[in-house]
């Protein structure tokens, strides 16, 4: 008798519950390497054979500890697929696949979905539009990079932080060389880009066999970067269906998936649309569903579970079969979601009927979907609604980072 697949996860954060939950469903052993901070978080216990938790200081992983501990566990598992389900799990997922020889994306693979160096030099490669940028490893390069730049403001970024975690403006050449001398020894973990204003679009997929089987197209009302750092409200909504902003960003998507090696996983990839030309530009790709509840939209507008679908690609290419995309809607969506002030927020005067999910107001939090028949309806409603969360329940907690103006 055949053995059950078994899959190994990784995960950083408390998240993927119905990627676990839809492998236990598929008849998969399921076994789950996360932090022991994590221990009492609510995971589906149901659907999880085994809990192995990694040697973790904060955010840091002793990786040489948790391969070791593998290896035991190896002894009496045989693990077919190993998933990381957070962009910090991406290179602990490959470093583990390398070392034990399991099949799946690889430790140069994975850097072109964590580190934002990499990921600009092989898009660049591809053709793709990319804002100006320099490694910070050679003065000389720095200094070039200052005097041919014309825009006004510049970006410091770390090279492996998820979102916008890390992330430094400065607006000249002396700014710049004040953070590069301050990062002192770490520098070369950083790299500096042009700044352009402009709208953020992120580009949701799936991919099975090097190919893209489903994507849908997102534009963010408020820049990542100013949600991050600034405290603002999260509000993303979808580009409308077949119009050329769809079309362009998902032939860019494919783009980016094919120059760096995706075979099969989620993947969130974000370009901006420059203010100064029109031009799309390529900001960053990662090899995971989107955070920030954007599944639950994705879920709303074309009527799948991403993470379930994902557990499903995982499953087909480890037993060699086909995957088939089930049957896609395509209804209009905005989301929105904001810390408030109020532990346990009285969400009751958000009450249009286009509301398709609510997150419960509770853990000073509150978001919904809307459902719509337009882009031009849902975008009414988001703006309606976040005139009553600003004046009503906003709490911003901006960034310890926040950029230098």
């Amino acid at each position: 008798m055949n053995q059950p697949l078994t899959i190994l996860c990784i995960a950083s954060y408390f998240k993927g519950d119905m990627f676990l939950r839809t492998l236990k469903k598929l008849g998969c052993k399921v076994l789950l390497l996360t932090a022991k901070n994590l221990e009492h978080k609510p995971w589906s216990h149901d659907c999880i054979d085994e809990i192995f938790y990694g040697d973790v200081t904060g955010d840091s992983w002793n990786m040489e500890n948790v391969t070791r501990g593998l290896a035991y566990v190896l002894r009496s598992h045989k693990v077919d697929r190993i998933v990381a389900l957070d962009d910090y799990d991406v290179e602990r997922g490959a470093h583990l696949r390398e070392h034990f020889r399991i099949a799946g994306m690889g430790q140069t693979t994975a850097r072109y979905f964590r580190d934002k160096l990499a990921m600009r030099l092989k898009a660049r490669e591809a053709g793709l539009n990319v804002p100006d940028f320099s490694a910070l490893f050679f003065d000389l390069d720095i200094n070039n990079f200052i005097a041919r730049s014309k825009v006004d403001s510049w970006l410091v970024k770390p090279r492996s932080q998820a979102s916008a975690m890390g992330i430094k403006k400065v607006h000249n050449g002396q700014e710049l060389w004040e953070v590069v001398h301050k990062l002192g020894e770490e520098r070369d973990g950083f790299l500096v880009e042009e700044f352009l204003p402009g709208e953020v679009y992120h580009v949701d997929s799936l991919n099975f066999e090097e190919k893209v089987v489903f994507a849908r197209t997102h534009r963010y009302l408020n820049p990542p970067m100013e949600v991050a750092h600034e405290g603002g409200i999260f509000r993303s909504i979808n580009v409308d269906y077949q119009s050329e902003e769809d079309r362009h960003l998902q032939a860019e998507n494919e783009k980016v998936m094919r120059a760096f090696g995706m075979k099969h996983s989620a993947s969130h990839t974000e370009f901006i649309k420059a203010r100064q030309d029109g031009k799309f530009y390529f900001l960053e790709t990662s090899s995971r569903v989107g955070g920030a509840h954007i599944s639950d939209m994705i879920e709303v507008s074309a009527g799948i579970n991403i993470w379930a679908e994902w557990a499903k690609i995982e499953v087909a290419d480890a037993l060699g079969e086909k995957y088939k995309l089930p049957k896609i809607n395509k209804h209009h969506t905005g989301l929105i979601v904001s810390l408030t002030r109020q532990a346990e927020p009285d969400i009751s005067p958000f009450s249009d009927p286009e509301i398709a999910w609510r997150m419960a107001g509770h853990d000073h939090h509150l978001g919904f979907i809307v459902k719509t028949q337009t882009q031009k309806h849902a975008l009414e409603i988001l703006e309606k609604y976040t005139s009553m969360i600003r004046e009503n329940y906003h709490a911003a907690q901006p960034s310890n980072d926040k950029p230098t103006n």
